[in-house]
């Protein structure tokens, strides 16, 4: 077999259908960002981030940098080992306990990404509980739909943030049977937040465990940043929630929160937890930080979702199509894969703005996007030229608008 003609020809396949993906190659500038330098074939430009996880800019906030500075100076730069040999650093059970505090829990467990949390923590729980049979909404994150195949426990899918298609499914079960109901609280794509309340109602009613991934939310809903259990008044009743370090905090890990029993079962029987080497102490040392700071201060929030409002009323006077939602997440729908990745191409190269196109395996055929994130740092000033840049596309490409 000619295996490279083979990827050739697959990768070929992808580029027709518009659905290549390209690294945009940036230097993230400390106190300057969303501003970036890109680097190019024929040189380098500044653009300025218009689709960044790092919600509210604390990737480069003073008080996390120094932090991290601080830790790098005292302890060196890796951990040295697996959280079981050697590398169980100060800074990781500090962390772990802010976090526990964050949520409301009793114990919390760190991973070396929100991806390896979900995936070590839904495959350990569902595969090691005898009959533990696993309710998955239809739209939970890659990460969530591989650890629960890892497990090989059964598996019912539920209808999309609807709490009648789980408790219709729930109700074919023994109320002895373990079960566990895994689902997230800001959909990251469509923006969308699931009725945490009622789910937890239907979860109760079966002898249910929950688990919720506040994975688009820690940081940005709740009087101290804990998501939207926490703002809602909700994070006692669920079993587990799980959370990441690489978004609103602005730094890279993931992790889960929970009893006592359940993190130290977890810590003991995930392999994804047990043979990774542990998260450098300084980028724990910045999420300690990080938190400490979102917790007491609500400024970054106020201002994240006074520019969210702002892109969308600027969008709605003139016709710009996006999905509506609660949340923070701006998808502008394009609906074309091809037409997509041009419009993303158009506004790097011609105006200095990098938006990057969602296409299929990540959004559904017929629904590709441009998913904007507002961030508290983005001005006034870079609204206007982001809006600007997108009516004039809009009508090149002619694309329907939306009718106020």
């Amino acid at each position: 077999m000619d295996y490279n003609g083979f990827f050739r020809d697959r990768l070929e396949d992808l580029r027709k259908e518009g659905n290549y993906r390209i690294f945009a190659e940036l230097e993230r500038r400390a106190g300057n960002f969303p501003r970036a330098k890109q680097y190019r074939e024929d040189g380098e430009a500044e653009v300025t981030v218009w689709c960044s996880n790092d919600y509210l800019g604390m990737g480069q906030h003073p008080v996390v940098l120094q932090a991290m500075h601080e830790a790098l100076d005292h302890c060196g730069a890796g951990a040295g080992g697996t959280r079981n040999i050697s590398g169980t650093n100060h800074y990781h059970v500090l962390l772990e306990r802010e976090l526990a505090d964050l949520h409301g829990k009793e114990a919390a467990l760190l991973f070396t990404s929100g991806y390896v949390s979900n995936w070590a923590s839904l495959s350990t729980l569902a595969a090691r509980i005898p009959g533990c049979v696993v309710f998955s909404d239809e739209g939970n994150h890659a990460s969530m739909i591989e650890g629960i195949r890892h497990s090989r426990a059964e598996k019912r899918i539920w209808k999309h943030n609807d709490p009648e298609d789980l408790d219709r499914q729930l109700s074919e079960y023994p109320k002895e049977t373990p079960k566990l109901v895994a689902f997230e609280s800001v959909y990251s794509m469509d923006g969308d937040i699931a009725p945490i309340a009622e789910i937890c109602d239907v979860a109760d009613k079966h002898g249910a465990m929950t688990y919720l991934d506040e994975v688009h939310a820690v940081g940005l809903y709740g009087p101290r940043g804990g998501g939207i259990a926490e703002r809602e008044g909700l994070m006692d009743r669920l079993t587990v929630i799980e959370g990441t370090l690489g978004k609103a905090f602005g730094v890279v890990g993931g992790y889960i929160t929970g009893t006592r029993e359940l993190c130290d079962f977890v810590r003991s029987f995930a392999s994804g937890f047990i043979f990774t080497t542990a998260l450098p102490p300084a980028v724990a040392a910045g999420a300690i930080a990080s938190i400490r700071h979102l917790k007491q201060s609500s400024i970054e929030r106020e201002r994240h979702q006074r520019v969210v409002a702002k892109v969308r009323r600027k969008l709605d006077a003139i016709g710009i199509p996006y999905l509506p939602n609660p949340s923070h997440i701006v998808p502008v729908m394009v609906k074309d894969p091809v037409k997509c990745r041009w419009i993303s191409d158009w506004l790097m190269d011609h105006h200095g703005i990098y938006v990057q196109p969602i296409n299929y395996p990540t959004v559904p055929k017929g629904t590709e996007r441009l998913r904007i994130t507002p961030s508290p740092i983005h001005t006034d000033a870079d609204i206007d030229k982001l809006v600007s840049a997108l009516n004039e596309l809009w009508s090149e490409c002619a694309l329907a608008r939306a009718v106020a």
